[in-house]
C-alpha cells in the first residue's frame, strides 16, 4: 500500500548509508520487525525516537506504514513527532496509516496531533474506505476546500460509492461552486491526455467546476492561481503549472512541495514510422575490423561500437539476418561481452522452474522471495556460431538477500581483459576464470544488500557491473549501510583498496574517464557522484545531485563526463568537465561553475544510462521518450515518443545509428543526429532488460530465455 500512497499526489509518479548509529539501527530494526518488546528495549537504551536519515525518514514513518498499533503507542509515549514528513514522497505517518486502510493506527496519530488531515481525508475517499474517512472527518480539522473537492470526486468516480457520499455530506461538504464559462473557454487549450517519462498517466478536462484531472486514483479538481499555473484544492502543496511552447501547451509540470514531474501530451502527434535514410540504411555490411566489448556498455562503457556496421533490421521467425540464436537457462539481465571469438554471459538458474519477471512501467516496491537453491553460472559461447563452449557453475546456494520483480540474481555485466572473465553475483561473490573455463580464484563480498532507500524490507538486488583497470577489478557497492567502493587484484582477487562512501543504495556501474593527461574512476549514486584515483581510491571530487534512487552509470567522452538520475526529489544531469578538484557542488540557482559545463535539475533517466555519441546527448525514458541534448550546451534539441511500453536497456550505437531495447523486445534504430528518423522496429518475441553488445558486424541481444546474434551471413 505504500505505492498507493506514494502515488496519491495529484498523478501517478513513480535505509540510507550513513554513519553507525547501533541503537538508532536496532530501534528501526524494531519498528520494521513490528516487534514492541524490542522497539522498548532500544528505546531504553538510549535511541533517539526523533532521529532522522537524510530525506527525513524517522521510526514513526516507518511504523506508520505497519500494522503494529503498539509500537506506535511505544514511539509516540517516547516523544515521537507524529507530524514527521520525509523529502522524498512527502509523507507523514498519517498518510502511510490510511494508506494502509489501518483504523486504529489512523485515530492514534490523529490523537497524537498529526496535522496533515485534508490529505489524509482525501485519500480515505478514494480507496472509499467509510470508516477511516469518518474517523478523520470526526477530527472537525478537516478544511472545507478538502470536504468539497473529496465530495466531488467520489460523486463523479465510474462507481459512486454511495456511504461515501453521505458521511461527507454529513461532515458538511458542499457541491463545487461552477466557474464562469467565459474563463473556464480560456483553459479549454489544456484539455488532454499528458504522460511522464516514467509512464504516469493523466487525463485534463475542462468541467463545470474548473479544471479535473482524472488519474487511476480519481478526479481532481483544480483551481486557479495565477496565469497557467492551478492548485489542487484541498491540497494547497500541490500545484500544476501547463507550459505552452509558442501558443500549443506541450506540457504540464506537477510540483510537490519541492519535487516536480513533467508531463508530456501524449496525443501531441502521432508515433514515427520506420523510414529509409540515404547513406545511414545501407553501409555494404562491412566492418572496419572486430573491435571487443569488454564490460558494460562495452568500450570504456561508452555504449559504441564504430566500424561494426551491425544491421539496421531483422526478421527473427523468419531468420532473415539472424546469424544464431542460443538458449540461456534460468533468469539474468546481466549484458553479454565480447572479446575476440568468445561471448560471455551469467544467470542464475533456481530449483523453482517459476521464475518470473514483471515487466512495465509500475511503482510496486514488492521484492520477489524466493528461497531455492540456485546454480549461479558463468557461460562461455563461441561468438561466429553460437556454440556454448563452456558452463561453468561457481556455486549453488539459496541467495543471500531478495531480487526486484523487475530484477534477477544475476544482474551484473561480467568483464574480460581479454584472458581473464570476473563476474560477479553480487552477496554471492566474485569469480575469476581463465578463456579455458578454469577457476581462478573468488572472493566471498559478504552479505552486501542493496534495498528500497525508505524501507530495508524491500530488498532489491545487487546491480553494479565490475570493471577492469590495469591489473585491477573494481566494484561499487552502494548498499543499505557500509557503502563502498574497491579494487581487487586481477591476478588472486586479493583487496588493493577499499575506500568508504557516504552512500545510499545505488544500482550504478563505474567508468574509466580517461581526459586531461589523468585517468579518473567516476561513480554515481543517489547522493552524490565522484571522481576517484583508480590506482589508490582516493578521492578527487565530488558533486551533490541528491536524488532517491541512482541506476544509470556515467557517460565519458573525451571532454566531460556526465552523470544523472531520474528518481526523486531532482531528476539531474550535469556535465563535469576535466581536472575537478574538492566539492564541485552546482549552488541553487546555479547552472555551471568552474567544474561544471553545465546542469539540468530536471530529465534525468531512471533507468537507462544515456549515450554521447557524435556531439549529442541521447536521454531514454522509461516510457520511450528519446531527448536529445546537445552535447555541449544541454540545450534540447529534439524529444520524441520512439513508442514501445517500458525500457530498462541502455541505448548502444554504431555507424550513425542508435539501437533501442524495449523490455518487450522490440529493438528500434534510430538515426543518429539533430533530426529524429526512426529507421527500423525489430521484435525478438521475449522479453529483454540487457543492453546489448556490438561486435563483428552483430548485435547480440541477450532476451528472457535466449542470446541472439543479429547480424548478415556474409560478415566474417
Amino acid at each position: 500500500m505504500r505505492t498507493l500512497v506514494a502515488a496519491f499526489t495529484l498523478f501517478a509518479a513513480t535505509s540510507l548509508g550513513f554513519a553507525a548509529d547501533p541503537t538508532r539501527d536496532a530501534l528501526w530494526a524494531a519498528v520494521r520487525n513490528e516487534d514492541p518488546k524490542a522497539v522498548k528495549a532500544a528505546l531504553e537504551k538510549g535511541a533517539d525516537v526523533n532521529a532522522a536519515n537524510e530525506i527525513g525518514i524517522t521510526a514513526i514513518w516507518i511504523a506508520g506504514g505497519k500494522k503494529n498499533v503498539e509500537v506506535v503507542d511505544l514511539l509516540l509515549k517516547a516523544g515521537a513527532d507524529p507530524t514527521a514528513r520525509d523529502a522524498i514522497w512527502y509523507m507523514t505517518p498519517l498518510g502511510e496509516a490510511v494508506g494502509e486502510g489501518n483504523l486504529e493506527m489512523t485515530k492514534l496519530l490523529l490523537k497524537a496531533g498529526a496535522k496533515d488531515v485534508d490529505a489524509a481525508l482525501l485519500l480515505a475517499a478514494a480507496m472509499k474506505n467509510l470508516k477511516v474517512l469518518t474517523v478523520v472527518a470526526d477530527t472537525g480539522k478537516v478544511s472545507q476546500d478538502a470536504l468539497d473537492a473529496a465530495l466531488y470526486a467520489a460523486k463523479t468516480e465510474p462507481k459512486p460509492a454511495s456511504d461515501v457520499i453521505e458521511r461527507l455530506v454529513k461532515a458538511g461538504a458542499k457541491p463545487l461552486p461552477a466557474i464562469p464559462e467565459k474563463e473556464r473557454e480560456t483553459w479549454k487549450s489544456f484539455a488532454g491526455t499528458y504522460e511522464s517519462d516514467g509512464g504516469g498517466k493523466t487525463t485534463v478536462a475542462v468541467k463545470d467546476v474548473g479544471i479535473v484531472s482524472r488519474s487511476r486514483y480519481g478526479n481532481l479538481v483544480l483551481r486557479h492561481r495565477d496565469k497557467d499555473t492551478f492548485v489542487s484544492i484541498g491540497v494547497p502543496s500541490e500545484t500544476v503549472t501547463f507550459v505552452r511552447s509558442g501558443n500549443k501547451v506541450d506540457r504540464l509540470v506537477h510540483q510537490r512541495f519541492t519535487a516536480e514531474t513533467s508531463y508530456f501530451r501524449a496525443e501531441a502527434k502521432p508515433l514515427a514510422k520506420p523510414v529509409a535514410v540515404a547513406g545511414v540504411n545501407d553501409l555494404g555490411g562491412k566492418v572496419t575490423a572486430p573491435s571487443n566489448w569488454p564490460q558494460f556498455r562495452g568500450p570504456d562503457a561508452t555504449g559504441i561500437a564504430d566500424g561494426q556496421n551491425p544491421p539496421i533490421s531483422w526478421d527473427v521467425k523468419a531468420g532473415t539476418n539472424v546469424r544464431w540464436k542460443t538458449p540461456i537457462p534460468g533468469l539474468g539481465h546481466s549484458c553479454p561481452v565480447v572479446w575476440g571469438n568468445r561471448v560471455f554471459v551469467t544467470t542464475a538458474v533456481s530449483a523453482n522452474p517459476d521464475q518470473k519477471v514483471r515487466i512495465g512501467n509500475y511503482g510496486d516496491v514488492e521484492s520477489v522471495n524466493d528461497t531455492s537453491k540456485h546454480a549461479f553460472h558463468v557461460i562461455c559461447l563461441d561468438r561466429d556460431s553460437g556454440k556454448i563452449l563452456w558452463d561453468k557453475v561457481p556455486i549453488v546456494a539459496v541467495p543471500k538477500i531478495k531480487r526486484h520483480q523487475k530484477g534477477s540474481q544475476a544482474n551484473c555485466t561480467p568483464t574480460t581483459d581479454g584472458k581473464r572473465v570476473v563476474a560477479c553475483f553480487g552477496p554471492e561473490g566474485l569469480y575469476c576464470y581463465d578463456f579455458a573455463g578454469k577457476l581462478l580464484w573468488k572472493r566471498d563480498l559478504g552479505t552486501i544488500d542493496s534495498s528500497f532507500t525508505l524501507d530495508r524490507e524491500y530488498e532489491w538486488g545487487f546491480g553494479s557491473s565490475p570493471i577492469i583497470f590495469d591489473n585491477l577489478v573494481i566494484l561499487q557497492a552502494d548498499l543499505s549501510h557500509d557503502s563502498f567502493v574497491a579494487a581487487y587484484s586481477l591476478e588472486d582477487g586479493s583487496r588493493v583498496w577499499s575506500t568508504p562512501r557516504d552512500e545510499i543504495p545505488s544500482w550504478s556501474s563505474p567508468a574509466i574517464w580517461r581526459t586531461g593527461g589523468r585517468e579518473e574512476l567516476v561513480t554515481n549514486a543517489a547522493q552524490y557522484a565522484r571522481g576517484y584515483d583508480p590506482a589508490t581510491g582516493k578521492e578527487l571530487w565530488r558533486l551533490a545531485k541528491k536524488s532517491e534512487v541512482t541506476i544509470p552509470a556515467p557517460v565519458v567522452s573525451a571532454d566531460r563526463v556526465i552523470v544523472c538520475s531520474g528518481n526523486r526529489p531532482i531528476q539531474p544531469i550535469i556535465a563535469v568537465k576535466p581536472g575537478a578538484a574538492g566539492d564541485i557542488s552546482l549552488k541553487p540557482g546555479e547552472k555551471s561553475n568552474a567544474s561544471v559545463a553545465w546542469g539540468r535539475m530536471r530529465g534525468g533517466p531512471y533507468m537507462a544510462t544515456p549515450i554521447l555519441y557524435r556531439g549529442y546527448l541521447y536521454v531514454l525514458s522509461n516510457a520511450g521518450i528519446l531527448t536529445c541534448h546537445a552535447a555541449e550546451t544541454g540545450a534540447e534539441v529534439y524529444k520524441e515518443r520512439v513508442g514501445g511500453t517500458s525500457y530498462t536497456a541502455s541505448p548502444v550505437a554504431a555507424d550513425y545509428r542508435i539501437y533501442l531495447t524495449s523490455e518487450q523486445g522490440e529493438v528500434r534504430v534510430v538515426k543518429a543526429g539533430p533530426d529524429f528518423h526512426l529507421l527500423a522496429v525489430n521484435k525478438l518475441d521475449d522479453y529483454c532488460l540487457a543492453t546489448p553488445a556490438i561486435s563483428n558486424g552483430t548485435l547480440f541481444v541477450r532476451s528472457q530465455h535466449y542470446l541472439f546474434a543479429l547480424g548478415k551471413p556474409t560478415v566474417k
